[in-house]
């Protein structure tokens, strides 16, 4: 997700606002599993039954005169002794089947589908039974870091990690599903709106959105032409998508906190491919240039170095393509978007360094514009700042208000539709009190000049011991 335009460093530093909010163990839902084994495991009861209705027809052939009536007890006793037994049997398998469901089975339950649904609907986690997603892109480090790939000591620390980034990599491929099932949606005439609604539905079902465990890490951000950032349909927004659009749409996913950040730019005019393909260029360039110990300024450097190799023709004039020098890619940590650092994408940033074990979002912006963007239009991006304390309120309802935000997004973006969509109304006043006091910050829209066209292109990656993953890295992008 981008960053808040450099003018405000104060900003910087409190919440990472450099970039807008678009841009742990989870427990993963396994009430199902085990209503789907048991519901396979209730006809080993049957027999048990069979059992008891042979015993009954023993009785009474007992009534009607057996020749040995202590032998006739004895059957019966062993056929009671043979009926409890039965029972432990089918209860500890049903046990058993019930641990297997909450610890997450090897094996799929039967009846659980190993294919995804057009239009997707299974959860990710029931097509990897054996609990392991997909990996990322692997990419070494270079020169002085490469001895890291064949270091014992940061293969075990790598190892000691695979708990955690797994959870990561099962946000990452909810992302590629949903992406790739937004793109044949994403076509002119779409209402934005319920482009936006259905993409985070999607997500939802797909990542088994429960709470803060896991679930939506950022509104669907959708911005138009020279919208660089922020942007995303309020409530009853009837903005339609045109051919000549060129729209960001930038969305992430959470799981136990850790975010996936991604973003890709849909366009239909083949005039802005120059535009595009300079951007995607670029992205992938400070993807490359990433790595432990590297200074973020020089992948700023090299960020703009390849994008400004492009120029664009529109209407008959030509236009080089700017970096955006006041947005920046940022590292990520557990629920903060912007967790401190910011990844420029020109020439002339910080000297800091990327160290081992952080997450970042590289993500380029470029403009047929100035280059350079401005707040402008209406808010409907939000974030609870993560470093406020304790700040006393005398309205009433901005505090029921501060109550769900808490409960629902925590110190995650949220937007004006998703409080909307939990049954909040009439919201505005609290909302503004709440930004006043400087509990919540406003990400209004950040745009270029009008008329011209931005793009946009991001990935999030980790830092390992040994060498770097692209965890977002799809086939599309």
């Amino acid at each position: 997700m981008p960053a808040v335009p450099a003018e405000k460093p104060s900003d910087e530093q409190a919440v990472s606002t450099d970039a807008a909010p678009d841009a742990v163990p989870c427990t993963s839902g396994t009430g199902k599993d085990a209503a789907k084994v048991s519901a396979s495991a209730a006809p080993a009861a049957e027999p048990v039954n069979k059992e008891g209705e042979e015993e009954g027809s023993g009785d009474e052939e007992e009534e009607e005169g057996a020749a040995d009536a202590g032998a006739a007890e004895g059957a019966a006793k062993k056929k009671k002794k043979k009926k409890k037994n039965k029972k432990k049997k089918a209860a500890g398998g049903d046990g058993a089947a019930a641990g297997e469901g909450a610890a997450g089975s090897s094996k799929p339950a039967a009846g659980h589908p190993t294919t995804q649904t057009d239009p997707p609907s299974v959860p990710v986690r029931l097509l990897f039974p054996d609990g392991k997603f997909p990996e990322g892109e692997w990419q070494s480090y270079k020169d002085d870091n490469l001895w890291r790939e064949t270091s014992a000591e940061k293969r075990e620390l790598e190892r000691l990690q695979w708990d955690m980034i797994n959870h990561v990599r099962q946000a990452a491929e909810v992302h590629r599903q949903v992406r790739t099932h937004i793109r044949k949606i994403a076509k002119p005439g779409v209402l934005l709106i319920d482009m936006c609604e259905q993409l985070e539905n999607t997500v939802r079902n797909l990542i088994e959105a429960n709470g803060l465990e896991a679930g939506i890490a950022f509104p669907t951000g959708c911005s138009l032409n020279w919208v660089a950032a922020h942007w995303t349909p309020n409530g009853g927004d009837k903005t339609v998508l045109q051919y000549d659009d060129v729209m960001k749409l930038d969305f992430g996913t959470q799981i136990g906190g850790r975010i996936v950040d991604s973003a890709f730019t849909v366009h239909f005019n083949p005039r802005y491919d120059p535009l595009v393909a300079a951007v995607k260029e670029a992205t992938n360039t400070g993807v490359k240039e990433a790595g432990v110990d590297v200074r973020l300024c020089d992948v700023g450097a090299a960020i703009q170095e390849v994008m400004e190799s492009y120029e664009v023709e529109l209407d008959g004039k030509t236009y080089q393509v700017k970096s955006i020098r006041n947005l920046n890619g940022h590292s990520i940590g557990p629920y903060q978007i912007h967790a401190g650092k910011s990844v420029p994408i020109v020439k002339g940033g910080e000297a800091t360094r990327m160290e081992e074990g952080e997450f970042f979002a590289i993500e380029t912006f470029g403009s047929t514009g100035k280059g350079y963007v401005r707040e402008d239009l209406e808010c409907s991006h939000y974030m609870k700042n993560f470093d406020v304390g304790h700040v006393p309120l005398r309205l009433p309802r901005a505090k029921q208000l501060l109550g769900t935000i808490d409960k629902n997004f925590g110190t995650l973006a949220f937007c004006r539709r998703f409080l909307d969509r939990l049954g909040e109304d009439k919201y505005l006043m609290a909302l503004k009190n709440l930004c006043d006091a400087g509990i919540v910050d406003p990400y209004p829209p950040l745009c270029d000049n009008k008329g011209s066209y931005v793009a946009q292109f991001e990935h999030t990656l980790y830092l390992h011991p040994t060498r770097k993953e692209v965890l977002s890295r799809g086939d599309d992008y």
